[in-house]
């Protein structure tokens, strides 16, 4: 925990959001973060659900990186002056709900303060790969906007109070909005202006550090656009949402890759001489339990192609492991699977380079995964998720894991409140 002054700083902003009488319905035109739209499927499902769906700001198509964010830009000028989007009246911070069955999460979206991992206020888990960093500083430079907040965890007192009373205060009230969306959740929002409200939660979350979630790529690209700009300026916040794990905890996935130029057979025929390999029983939840159980002993990794058939990688050899796992890092880095996928199996058994996305895709959702190697080819590589708690304790230590590492959720629609900078 941080001293007072020295933890997170979150200000209220003068949300944009979408006015409800010039769009079809507030869900047909959210859409889940931009890295788990599985582009080009999930991508025309969205832009087909209303002609102002949030994806033709967050992944417009064009020919070119900058066409892209020059149409971006010039759709988000044209939707303020038809009144597709407007500005609410005053600075406020927005109390978001999510609920889904016996699922239900909290927390606050606000302007945050930006730091380095140096100042130990906002903590990353998660390498970055430059070329995405790049694409989305081309986006934000372009259009002045940050148009999806951040998730970020932080762990609160746990005895209602502050943040905490202000939330359970304010939900008890209607909302700005609630909407629905195709995956089930249900989300709600509220706009939080008064100003004892708003000194409670500043007060309360100033004594905290958070760790980010989700949105790793955008944070790195928030401290780039920050450097562009000499402070003060708007660029010196970014649109974030905090959500308290103590009260509220998430939940963590694992993201899976998606090799687009190894076949199947070539992949368990090469990894055969270093990794016990063995066929289990589908369909895939029945494979998933495989990797579970495999999981609990060590190292495991569930290969399927195009065949419709699984295949269990586990058991690595330990002097391959020695040879090609980094030294001087914590036991608990050099023995994350992504650890050893990236180090042993990518850039030593099969010779891929992680950061070429003609090679490697990183797919959040299983079945997408397994679909997608299905009707392409390619061999998906599933993986078992790590722990919150290893997570924390890496993040704790300065110590990064392996790119994509982890999904955790659920995540904040985009959508359904954005942040211009001009309006600041």
């Amino acid at each position: 925990m941080n001293t007072a002054g020295d933890g997170l700083d979150l200000r209220p902003f003068r949300g944009v959001r979408y006015v409800p009488a010039r769009i079809g319905s507030l869900a047909a035109v959210t859409s889940p973060p931009y890295d788990v739209v599985v582009r080009p499927d999930g991508l025309l499902h969205l832009e087909s659900a209303d002609p102002h769906n949030i994806v033709r700001l967050i992944l417009p198509q064009a020919t070119s990186p900058q066409s892209r964010n020059d149409q971006a830009a010039a759709t988000l000028h044209r939707w303020l002056a038809e009144g597709v989007l407007a500005p609410d009246t005053e600075p406020a911070l927005y109390v978001y709900e999510q609920r889904s069955g016996d699922l239900l999460q909290r927390g606050i979206i606000g302007a945050l303060r930006l730091s380095e991992a140096s100042e130990g206020v906002v903590l990353p888990h998660e390498d970055v790969m430059p070329h995405v960093v790049e694409d989305r500083a081309g986006l934000m430079r372009t259009t002045a906007a940050n148009f999806e907040p951040l998730l970020l965890t932080y762990r609160g007192n746990g005895d209602g109070t502050g943040a905490t009373a202000v939330i359970e205060r304010t939900v008890q009230h209607p909302p700005l909005l609630s909407t629905t969306t195709e995956d089930g959740y249900n989300h709600r929002l509220w706009s939080l202006t008064d100003p004892s409200d708003v000194r409670a939660v500043r007060d309360d979350l100033a004594h905290h550090q958070a760790l980010i979630a989700d949105g790793h790529h955008r944070w790195a690209t928030y401290l780039r656009l920050r450097a562009e700009h000499p402070s003060p300026t708007p660029w010196d916040h970014g649109l974030v949402l905090l959500v308290d794990t103590v009260r509220y905890p998430l939940r963590v996935r694992a993201i899976h890759r998606l090799l687009n130029r190894l076949p199947i057979d070539q992949a368990l025929a090469t990894a055969a001489p270093f990794f016990r390999v063995r066929e289990v029983a589908g369909p895939l939840a029945q494979a998933l339990e495989s990797l579970a159980e495999a999981a609990h002993h060590g190292n495991a990794f569930l290969l399927t192609g195009a065949d419709d058939r699984y295949h269990l990688l586990d058991q690595p050899d330990r002097a391959l492991l020695d040879r090609t796992i980094p030294t001087g890092r914590p036991e608990a880095w050099r023995t994350l699977d992504a650890t050893v996928l990236h180090a042993t199996l990518l850039g030593h058994v099969w010779g891929i380079p992680e950061d070429s996305p003609a090679c490697v895709s990183y797919i959040h959702d299983t079945e997408a995964t397994v679909e997608k190697a299905r009707r392409d080819g390619g061999t998906a590589v599933l993986m078992h998720p790590v722990r919150e708690e290893v997570v924390r304790e890496l993040a704790r230590q300065g110590v990064t894991m392996p790119r994509k590492s982890t999904s955790f959720g659920p995540k904040p629609a985009t959508g359904l409140v954005l942040r211009t900078l001009t309006n600041d």
